[in-house]
């Protein structure tokens, strides 16, 4: 069963960043269907990556999905990681897997093992975008809880976004949980994400004064490859530390695992290598007793799903992410996407991915440059 064609699709949603697409045929004109991380003004450079390396795809068998992702790694990346690589690996690799999940008559999660579940359990992420006042965020987060999700994820930290932070941005972020804390109740999970920002100090600091507010992780308090800072911070906080969407392949997360660095992991399934990937570093993290919770912020289609069969086979998963922002988008360019209810989404029962993509809604929304951002030049170091 050779590969015949490849195509990487730009699609443009209708809000913040593109979305890219790998779509594949077989020579029985099978089509399998991956998803690309994307990531604003480096868009059109991942997609280049996915054209260049998936041109090496043509004429092999797509069953032999590991080897492909091998060599990809020792001949063609000559064993360079980055971020390009992996977010075109990740996609290709997927729609390798959809289509033999289509050949076969087998959902993808019946192919690596079988379930462990049947509903995956999802918390709501894009819902406070560009909302900065505590009032207005407590708002939105009863609006979101009101759709049914009992877990949200929010950073409450002003912009911009510095390593070193004045005492002002830890009162921002108290005002802010603790305004959604009495709007929402006790029951709600709440998940901060600190997006890779803060020294260790300023992390620590934040994160007792947010324990009374019991939020359910920290994820990302500093860059991932601070291993040492990671262990510091995580010494120093009562809340559980998550790390990994910044980590690419099972040798990235070697030292997390070794170091003990973090309570959970959020590797992408969209630029960790894929779902084959994503599987050993989810079993290593199994051996230390260390959770994974996959991170997904891409569309709310074929990665989504992707995510959804990966976490219906590892016993330690916890929870998902669901972008609500891109929600009607994927009822758009998909036929059946996953939706979730009461906050989480049932296992699809169809061959592959399990959902059908709308093609002609797909190239009908065509890539769209991002707005140039004003970066600050100057600025003084409380800011």
């Amino acid at each position: 069963m050779q590969v015949t064609k490849l195509e990487c699709l730009v699609v443009h949603p209708g809000w913040r960043k593109n979305l890219i697409f790998v779509r594949i045929e077989i020579e029985d004109g099978t089509v399998g269907w991956g998803e690309v991380y994307s990531q604003y003004d480096r868009d059109q450079a991942i997609a280049a990556q996915v054209q260049n390396l998936g041109q090496y795809l043509i004429g092999r068998n797509v069953f032999e999905i590991k080897h492909f992702c091998q060599i990809a790694f020792d001949d063609y990346s000559q064993r360079r990681s980055s971020l390009e690589f992996w977010c075109a690996i990740s996609g290709i690799e997927q729609a390798m897997w959809d289509a033999v999940g289509r050949i076969t008559r087998q959902p993808v999660y019946n192919l690596i093992g079988g379930p462990v579940r049947n509903q995956i359990r999802v918390y709501a992420n894009g819902w406070s975008y560009k909302v900065s006042d505590p009032k207005e965020f407590a708002k939105k987060a009863k609006e979101v809880i009101a759709l049914g999700f009992d877990a949200i994820k929010l950073d409450p930290l002003p912009r911009p976004w510095r390593t070193y932070i004045p005492k002002e941005h830890i009162k921002h972020a108290i005002d802010v949980m603790k305004a959604i804390r009495n709007t929402v109740g006790p029951d709600v999970d709440l998940l901060l994400d600190i997006h890779r920002r803060l020294a260790p100090m300023h992390a620590i600091e934040l994160a007792n004064e947010l324990a009374e507010y019991k939020p359910y992780w920290f994820e990302e308090p500093c860059q991932a490859e601070n291993v040492e800072a990671l262990i510091e911070v995580r010494a120093g906080s009562p809340i559980p530390t998550v790390t990994g969407e910044a980590l690419y392949g099972r040798a990235d997360f070697r030292k997390i695992f070794r170091e003990r660095a973090a309570d959970i992991i959020n590797p992408d399934i969209s630029n960790c290598g894929g779902i084959l990937e994503m599987m050993y570093i989810a079993a290593t993290a199994e051996t230390e007793m260390i959770a994974v919770s996959p991170h997904n912020y891409n569309s709310t289609t074929v990665s989504l799903s992707a995510t959804t069969h990966a976490s219906a086979c590892m016993p330690n998963f916890i929870i998902t992410e669901y972008f609500l922002p891109y929600e009607e988008f994927g009822k758009v360019i998909a036929h059946n996407p996953l939706i979730p209810k009461n906050g989480y989404i049932t296992l699809p029962e169809g061959p592959g991915w399990g959902i059908s993509m709308n093609e002609d809604a797909i190239r009908s929304r065509p890539y769209q440059s991002y707005p140039m951002r004003a970066f600050r030049t100057n600025e003084n170091n409380n800011q």
